[in-house]
């Protein structure tokens, strides 16, 4: 699990890709990882040599009912392994095996300037649906988010149970 917190923490602290300032600890990590084995929501990890070099997970994307049929997902890939090709393997695995499930639409906000979170999204088909300018504020400016999204073409019955 420290594997996974100090690529989040580096995120947190280098990147615009978490909107947050503050740090997360290991007992927070825990209680991420517990609530996910719970909730039946996979964490794939990339290991490297024995290294943890990245992770992917998701989560709902908002908690009411009407939404349950999408989920926003996060990867995360230690500075170490990037441009290696490891976001685009977890990227691969989250999407084939969330097509499994009663899932319709997968949705990924990223900072308006990762270009290449944004082509990686793009190469699996994400389109962009939303650009909200200057909602967050880090390292000493506004930042745009933008919302990509992929719907799957997965067959499931949906209800509104």
């Amino acid at each position: 699990m420290q594997g996974i917190l100090d690529i989040y923490n580096d995120a947190i602290i280098n990147t615009k890709a978490v909107y947050q300032y503050e740090t997360h600890t290991l007992a927070m990590r825990l209680e991420w990882f517990e609530d996910k084995l719970k909730k039946d929501i996979p964490v794939w990890v990339a290991e490297v040599d024995g290294s943890i070099a990245g992770f992917a997970s998701y989560g709902p994307f908002r908690a009411w009912q009407a939404y349950k049929y999408t989920i926003e997902h996060s990867v995360y890939v230690h500075p170490n392994f990037r441009r290696r090709g490891i976001a685009k393997i977890l990227l691969q695995q989250l999407i084939n095996e969330v097509r499994q499930k009663p899932i319709h639409t997968i949705i990924a906000g990223i900072d308006a300037d990762n270009a290449g979170s944004i082509s990686l999204h793009q190469q699996f088909g994400f389109e962009e649906t939303a650009h909200f300018k200057q909602v967050g504020y880090k390292f000493g400016k506004w930042l745009d988010l933008k919302f990509f999204q992929l719907i799957l073409q997965n067959s499931f019955q949906p209800n509104e149970d």
